[in-house]
Formats: C-alpha cells, sequence, structure tokens
C-alpha cells in the first residue's frame, strides 16, 4: 500500500494469519464473520406501505463525508502516530458513516484499508472483519430511503489484560514491535426518518482493534478487528 507523506522502510514480516492465530490459540476465539446489519432503524412491522421517499437531509457534522451537490467527499481517517489516538480514530471511522452522502459501504471500507497493514498480509481478514460491521449492500439501499447515518461515542479506549498475556506467550517474531490492541467501549448512535418523522436509537458496543505503530512504522496502522461486542478483556 502507498503510504502517502511519510518514508518508506523495509516492512517488518506480519506470517499470514499468525497474528489471529497466535490469539486465537492463547486467549480467545475471534469468530470473523458475523450480520453486518443490527439495531435498524424500523418502523413498525404491521405497516403495509412502504415509508415515502423523503427529501435529502444535509449531513451532520459528526460524519467524516460532506455530501455535495454532485460528486461525494471521500472519507479519510486521520493518521497518527499514538497508538490510543489512532485506536479511536479508526474506531469512530468504523462507525461513521451517512446513506445519504452518495457513497456505499465499500466507500468506507476502502477508506479503513487505506491505514491497514502496509505488509498487506492482513488487508484481506481486515476486509472480512469490517463486512461484519458495516450494511450490506441491499441494506444500505433500504437505510437511505430513510436518510439513516450513523456516529459513534467512545466511552473508553483500553488495553485489555489479555493483550499481555498474548504477547508474553508469542515466539519470537511472531508479534512486530509497536503491536498492539485496544478493547473499545462505547455507544452506537443512529437517526434517520421513518414515514417522514425523525427517529434515533442507540445501542452499546464493545470491540478489539488491533493496530501496528513505531518502532515498526512511522504511523500507526490497523492490522485486524475482533468480533463486534466480542472484544478481548
Amino acid at each position: 500500500m502507498h503510504l502517502r507523506g511519510m518514508k518508506t522502510s523495509p516492512a517488518p514480516s506480519f506470517p499470514r494469519g499468525r497474528l489471529v492465530a497466535l490469539i486465537a490459540a492463547g486467549l480467545v476465539l475471534l469468530i470473523l464473520v458475523g450480520v453486518g446489519v443490527y439495531g435498524l432503524i424500523l418502523g413498525p412491522r404491521t405497516t403495509s406501505t412502504p415509508a415515502p421517499e423523503p427529501a435529502p437531509s444535509p449531513s451532520p457534522s459528526h460524519t467524516l463525508t460532506t455530501p455535495g451537490p454532485s460528486s461525494p467527499r471521500l472519507p479519510v481517517v486521520p493518521r497518527s502516530a499514538d497508538p490510543e489516538t489512532f485506536a479511536r480514530k479508526v474506531a469512530e471511522a468504523i462507525f461513521a458513516w451517512d446513506t445519504t452522502s452518495g457513497l456505499m459501504p465499500l466507500d468506507y471500507t476502502a477508506a479503513i484499508l487505506d491505514v491497514g497493514d502496509p505488509s498487506g498480509t492482513e488487508q484481506a481478514g481486515l476486509a472480512s472483519d469490517l463486512a461484519s460491521f458495516l450494511p450490506t449492500r441491499e441494506a444500505w439501499i433500504e437505510l437511505r430511503k430513510h436518510e439513516t447515518r450513523q456516529h459513534l461515542t467512545i466511552d473508553c479506549a483500553v488495553i485489555p489484560e489479555a493483550w499481555a498475556d498474548a504477547v508474553a506467550q508469542a515466539q519470537p517474531g511472531q508479534i512486530a514491535p509497536g503491536t498492539t490492541a485496544y478493547t473499545i467501549e462505547g455507544t452506537r448512535h443512529r437517526d434517520g426518518l421513518w414515514n417522514g418523522e425523525p427517529v434515533s436509537s442507540e445501542h452499546a458496543v464493545s470491540f478489539t482493534v488491533f493496530i501496528v505503530c513505531a518502532p515498526a512504522y512511522p504511523t500507526c496502522h490497523l492490522l485486524r478487528l475482533s468480533q463486534l461486542d466480542n472484544p478481548l478483556r
């Protein structure tokens, strides 16, 4: 992956799947499949009339995109050399989307993959992880009818005790220097329209982000994600 604005150096080796295998063998099984849509803004199940197509509403300030009249602005995940700052920014980016932006789920996925593993080893796994956090294309189209958008407020971001055990059990070279994990706990907020009326929902979420920072790389990069609501503790 092209690293913008930074000097490149020989990328440390991340043996394929070794990071996930280590965690799975030593601590917990990270199930990397799941339903990508949850807590949808739904109306009464008894209604038989589809919700009318409402007029577009402006994108809120908490999202990463600002839709324009012609072409949408692609989201960008801010880079950082500070592990906790980066973990928080990644977590916010995963949950920040707006169906009225003109973008699709793959656009948001691409923005996060842009700060993924520079060696490319974990990119396919990360893409699979993200698929369980974002709506499917079909669900997105339905959510867009209700102008659904989402963002995350973070309550805490901590290095789980289980990560120290994983590092202690690792063989030399299994975990690159600067690799760490942060468990994120927060609240997912969604809002939109149902039958022309504003509706909203909140849902507590937790998950773990696995990142690599200095000395492996000048800035941090995202390696993998745990299953939603099944974080390391």
